[in-house]
């Protein structure tokens, strides 16, 4: 590894969703390689998650939460000098010859531009890069950009449109793992894992299943406290008259104790997915999985492991809710696929080593702009 014995893991929230899971996981993965890893990232229960032996160093929230007109304006300038205060503080880090860095999201590739590591930075994609403001940060960041290593190829597509450098290496959960499912829950329990945050498409599943008046819908996930707004809004729905008594709200919740709870699960973003946890960890267990047809989660559910259905689409989803509740043959095909496939590519114990191999540098690159 060109001589490298730290490793620098730089996020953008303190918060713990889908992509801070995989990022816990890597600095595992780093520690049983011998690496010192160092965590820059803010206060909060990604820090409180850090196992022992890894340095905190205590950074501002870098993304931007649901601020609207000139309030977003402000906002996106607050975010710049934190961008800023945040390269300042990392670059003697970075900068150290036997220093590797990666970048677990989108919004802190900028202070990786900032700080200039001397082997450039490489970059965990976890989002599939689809608006103006996305396209934005990618642009001001290249130059700091070794490698971005995504996790499917949908993802990676865009950024290879983007002259990127981007290698694939898929996620992985745990295997193997005990089979849910089986007879269906009286009334049947459909459940969503996910942050409470609009891109998600809560309310998708919410009108679908105000047509399926035989179910119950359970929400897992905490939220950011910029969607305060989005899960108020979800709140009243879930108690209209065509709902009520129907939703609960799980909060943080084990996966694992969720997914014992549920008959089907959904994932009805409204926006690609990556490579969506929720949806491998669904699978891992045999839980058929409804998923919107774009991005990672096209790719995890195709060939009979899953169900995919129009973005958007509450009708679409509801059709499928009903018919793979109503059909036990397909519910048991689904899950021989799904657990074959996970077993075949997504074992967390292959896919987790060959991830951080592809994000620490192996061969010398160039160093970014001085």
């Amino acid at each position: 590894m060109t001589g490298a014995t730290k490793v620098l893991f730089l996020a953008h929230t303190g918060q713990v969703s889908g992509a801070e899971k995989v990022l816990l996981d890597l600095i595992g993965e780093a520690q049983r390689g011998g690496l010192d890893v160092i965590v820059a990232c803010p206060s909060g229960r990604l820090s409180e998650s850090l196992p022992n032996g890894v340095r905190h160093v205590k950074i501002s929230q870098l993304g931007l939460g649901g601020e609207r007109g000139l309030a977003r304006g402000l906002a996106t300038v607050r975010l710049v000098y934190r961008w800023i205060d945040a390269g300042r503080k990392l670059r003697s880090l970075a900068r150290a010859d036997d220093t590797e860095t990666v970048v677990n999201s989108l919004f802190a590739l900028p202070v990786a531009r900032l700080a200039r590591p001397a082997r450039g930075a490489s970059w965990l994609v976890h989002d599939t890069m689809t608006s103006s403001k996305q396209r934005a940060v990618v642009a001001i960041s290249k130059p700091a950009i070794r490698i971005a290593v995504s996790v499917s190829d949908a993802t990676a597509a865009p950024l290879r449109a983007a002259n990127v450098p981007v290698l694939v290496s898929h996620n992985g959960v745990r295997w193997p793992v005990p089979q849910f499912g089986g007879e269906l829950h009286d009334p049947p329990v459909i459940g969503m894992l996910a942050l409470l945050t609009e891109w998600k498409g809560h309310r998708v599943l919410l009108d679908a299943a105000a047509t399926l008046p035989g179910i119950r819908v359970e929400l897992a996930g905490g939220s950011f406290p910029g969607d305060a707004e989005y899960v108020a809004e979800l709140s009243s729905r879930a108690g209209q008259q065509d709902l009520a008594g129907r939703v609960e709200f799980l909060g943080h919740i084990d996966p694992d104790t969720a997914l014992q709870r549920w008959d089907v699960v959904v994932s009805a973003s409204t926006s690609p997915e990556a490579g969506p946890l929720s949806v491998l960890e669904a699978m891992s267990h045999g839980l058929p999985v409804v998923g919107t047809d774009h991005g990672g989660t096209s790719e995890f559910l195709t060939g009979g492991a899953g169900i995919l259905v129009e973005p958007g689409n509450s009708v679409s989803l509801a059709e499928a809710l009903d018919s793979v509740l109503a059909d036990e043959t397909l519910r048991r095909s689904i899950a021989d696929a799904a657990r074959t496939r996970v077993a075949a590519e997504h074992d967390l114990s292959v896919t987790l080593p060959a991830l951080l191999d592809k994000l620490i540098s192996r061969r010398y690159v160039a160093p970014v702009e001085s």
